[in-house]
């Protein structure tokens, strides 16, 4: 991986974790996809493996992602989802021709269509935020709680009560802050 590239944050949950891909959305956003082989290189750490892709067809991925982001936050709201959010999952999923195939070893594989690999990966990715957003899945949206990263992510602990959607990254940023703030308060009250 070349250094100018953002390392992914990675989770467990392939719909919001495609979200991602573009952190820090209320502050310095970071783009962890600035190039298409960059999205190659994430789809395939999900298991949806493809040779390439184009400039249109990442500009297609973009567009699933903030769809994606858009319909998780309404729904993490409780707002109604955004019409244009909504058509764009829609048609993602209905042009994505992924099989699921079970290895023998009890997991799930992903088969793609040689001739439309990409789209059938954004297919996939599409369905499970349907999945999502739909309340199909044991968990809940919510927004992270830092106020630069907003991320919409999928709460599946046991109280559903997370706060934050990396606590590596956002959680320990948050709690960095208000330790410092605690500091400062301390020494300006001594002085």
């Amino acid at each position: 991986m070349p250094a100018e590239f953002p390392h992914f944050r990675l989770g467990v949950v392939l719909a919001t974790s495609f979200t991602g891909t573009l952190s820090e959305r209320h502050g310095e956003a970071v783009e962890r996809i600035p190039a298409p082989r960059r999205l190659v290189d994430w789809l395939a750490i999900y298991g949806l493996d493809v040779r390439s892709c184009t400039p249109e067809q990442l500009d297609l991925a973009r567009e699933l992602r903030e769809s994606i982001h858009a319909a998780a936050t309404a729904a993490a709201l409780q707002d109604p989802l955004p019409a244009c959010a909504v058509r764009i999952l829609n048609d993602r999923s209905r042009q994505g021709r992924a099989t699921a195939m079970l290895t023998p070893e009890g997991k799930r594989r992903w088969q793609l269509q040689p001739a439309s690999a990409l789209e059938d990966a954004l297919g996939v990715i599409a369905a499970d935020a349907i999945a999502i957003v739909a309340g199909e899945r044991d968990g809940r949206l919510a927004l992270c709680a830092s106020p630069t990263c907003r991320a919409a992510f999928f709460d599946t602990s046991r109280s559903r009560t997370r706060r934050w959607c990396d606590m590596n990254t956002c959680g320990n940023r948050q709690k960095k802050a208000r330790f410092h703030a605690n500091q400062s308060r301390s020494a300006t009250v001594t002085e």
